[in-house]
């Protein structure tokens, strides 16, 4: 077994894509005739596509059929990659390439562990593919977080134990996957929402390299 690795979230970590996929559920709400609000999607964060939508039909108090859910689906689905089909390097989040950088540097296997089942296509569109070992999505698992499966594989895949591995996230599902995987957990966000988390910043600019050091010495 290798000795340490750092598995990274994608949406909210690495890129914002939260704000597409809020523009994608708020139109098909708009279709179904209701409102959805930037707070209401806060309820999606590491949230499975499927999960989402049954959290947005019970917003709107719509039922549907088995045909409907699944079309509505795909319709979110394709509204969302029409935005992300403009994403370039600009909308990498602020110091994520100089931490992928030194992690690399360091020869850390890295690997993204993520519910989206766009990962791939979103890391080669801002040109991040090659930092990344193993990239775990959600056509790998059939579990969502917070069940820790997506993790598990990860770890599994760049040959290190699961305690010797380090998670980065943005939302509460993804901290309490990676304490139930028994990762060390560093909160991506609002240190008043990730209070689980063994680690809060802001964003990658407050993470200077001494503390990545510290983590990888302490996960050894």
């Amino acid at each position: 077994m290798r000795e340490v690795g750092f598995i990274f979230d994608l949406d909210g970590v690495i890129v914002d894509t939260a704000k597409y996929h809020f523009l994608a559920w708020r139109k098909l709400a708009n279709e179904l005739g209701f409102e959805f609000t930037k707070e209401q999607n806060e309820m999606f964060k590491g949230v499975s596509r499927r999960r989402c939508l049954e959290i947005l039909l019970d917003i709107g108090g719509v039922t549907a059929t088995t045909e409907q859910f699944n079309r509505w689906l795909i319709e979110k689905n394709e509204d969302y990659l029409s935005y992300i089909e403009k994403m370039d390097q600009s909308e990498i989040l602020p110091d994520v390439e100089r931490v992928l950088s030194y992690l690399r540097s360091k020869n850390i296997p890295i690997a993204l562990g993520s519910a989206s089942k766009n990962a791939i296509p979103i890391l080669e569109k801002v040109k991040l593919t090659d930092f990344f070992e193993v990239v775990v999505d959600g056509n790998h698992v059939t579990k969502a977080k917070p069940d820790p499966e997506v993790f598990m594989i990860a770890a599994k895949q760049i040959g290190v134990s699961a305690q010797n591995c380090v998670v980065f996230e943005d939302a509460i599902a993804g901290i309490e996957a990676a304490n139930k995987a028994k990762m060390v957990s560093i909160g991506i966000g609002d240190a008043q929402v990730l209070t689980s988390a063994d680690y809060v910043f802001k964003n990658f600019t407050e993470m200077d390299t001494s503390f990545l050091d510290k983590l990888i010495n302490q996960v050894d």
